[in-house]
């Protein structure tokens, strides 16, 4: 399938408006390559505001074909955004020759100079960074590496140290096992059927963090009545991650950016024989990638060191880095604000709208504000595919639930109508 996908892809983020390319030197570890990145409005001469950095999370999402929609908006609002292919995805993944760049070009230090180096060429001296999850490593180590060229960050989902894991557990455990509540019970019931608790695990957290409990019971509820429920499926197949590597060349490429996760991040840490263990996520793949050798960056200690403004942006539904993790490094960061919405992981990808009004307060300085405007930003419109994800998962709940009511009387359902207005896209 990647095979017939990857010329497709490729043709199409040639096509996109503001796509460059740059070539890297070869180095000890890696051959030379053409990176790619894109600029929202390259070439228009005069910017509104000051130039930002934003770095998906992963590692492996593209930059160029994932996010042309929120440079759109971005664009509208004036913002100035450089968007870096990162090394061995979409554009950035291959030689000159065509070759997969080799797993020994997949290191941090190497992804943060492929950044100052699209800096350079842009000749942009500094620049705003805005990293979610993987991404808000990458932005938090370049401000370590790159200091002078920082004026400002902001972390969603911050994404800080390996040994976070811990955290991770805790809230997780919290939440769908060790508490009294009718979540925890339903969680429980349904493993006591004898389901992998790593499926278990990655379409419950996945649920809550996209729905909350108005998405997560009624899934619960519908998988209890059918193994062949159609949303948990559809969900299953977001949320898992199976020993068959994921691909989507141009979208995600974790078959080979991957390597970073495991080696540099502890992506392949070892289970700790308790249920829901977060280290189930990644288990299948252990045996595909290199073992952790250590992080590059103690970004605990990096932090304090920053003495540009940073914003956290922090989801109070986030399982993936949870809340405890950006309220560490606010309290590090000599001059942070948190800024907590009520979303679940990386608002890049559910809530663009919301991130992007914020990195223009923080442009403009009104970083300060944020904490008091978080629930006017969290009810702006969702924009996005990712955004929209948990109204389509809801819709299918609901028409579940309207054929078994069907079913139960014998008779014919009726169709409503429903009708809303679309707000415009703005920057505040």
């Amino acid at each position: 399938m990647s095979a017939i996908l990857d010329p497709v892809a490729t043709g199409l983020a040639r096509r996109v408006p503001g796509v460059r390319q740059i070539r890297r030197p070869a180095t000890e570890i890696s051959p030379e390559f053409d990176l790619a990145y894109v600029r929202t409005r390259a070439g228009s001469g005069r910017y509104a505001l000051p130039p930002a950095v934003v770095i998906p999370g992963g590692p492996g999402l593209g930059s160029i074909l994932p996010y042309r929609f929120l440079r759109t908006i971005a664009a509208r609002g004036g913002l100035d955004l450089i968007m870096v292919e990162h090394r061995g995805v979409g554009l950035s993944r291959t030689d000159p020759g065509g070759r997969d760049l080799p797993t020994s070009a997949m290191r941090i230090t190497e992804v943060i100079d492929d950044i100052a180096a699209v800096l350079d060429h842009e000749c942009v001296p500094q620049a705003y960074l805005v990293g979610s999850s993987y991404g808000s490593y990458l932005a938090s180590s370049f401000g370590v590496a790159h200091p002078g060229r920082v004026a400002g960050m902001l972390l969603d989902s911050a994404l800080q140290s390996a040994d976070d894991l811990d955290i991770e557990r805790s809230a997780v455990r919290e939440l769908f096992w060790n508490s009294t509540g009718e979540r925890a019970a339903a969680v429980r019931q349904l493993a006591e059927t004898g389901i992998d608790q790593r499926v278990l695990l990655d379409v419950v957290r996945a649920a809550f963090e996209l729905g909350g409990d108005e998405l997560l019971l009624p899934l619960l509820q519908g998988r209890m009545r059918s193994a062949c429920d159609p949303v948990w499926w559809a969900l299953k197949a977001y949320a898992t991650r199976d020993a068959s590597i994921p691909r989507l060349p141009g979208v995600y490429d974790f078959d080979l950016a991957g390597v970073i996760g495991f080696r540099e991040l502890g992506y392949g840490a070892k289970p700790d024989g308790l249920p829901l263990d977060p280290a189930l996520t990644y288990a299948p793949l252990a045996d595909r990638f290199p073992p952790f050798e250590g992080e590059p960056f103690d970004l605990a200690s990096g932090v304090r060191g920053f003495d540009w403004p940073v914003v956290l942006l922090s989801g109070t539904r986030d399982l993936r880095t949870p809340p405890p993790i950006a309220e560490r490094v606010a309290a590090a960061a000599p001059n942070s604000v948190l800024m907590s919405i009520d979303k679940g992981h990386s608002a890049l990808d559910t809530h663009p709208v919301a991130v992007l009004n914020a990195l223009k307060w923080l442009i403009e300085g009104r970083q300060d504000e944020l904490p008091a405007a978080a629930a006017r930003l969290d009810r702006l419109p969702l924009r996005g595919a990712a955004a929209r994800f948990p109204l389509l998962l809801q819709a299918g709940l609901r028409v579940g639930q309207q054929r078994r009511r069907k079913w139960r009387r014998g008779g014919t359902g009726t169709r409503g109508n429903a009708s809303s207005e679309r707000p415009r896209d703005r920057l505040k």
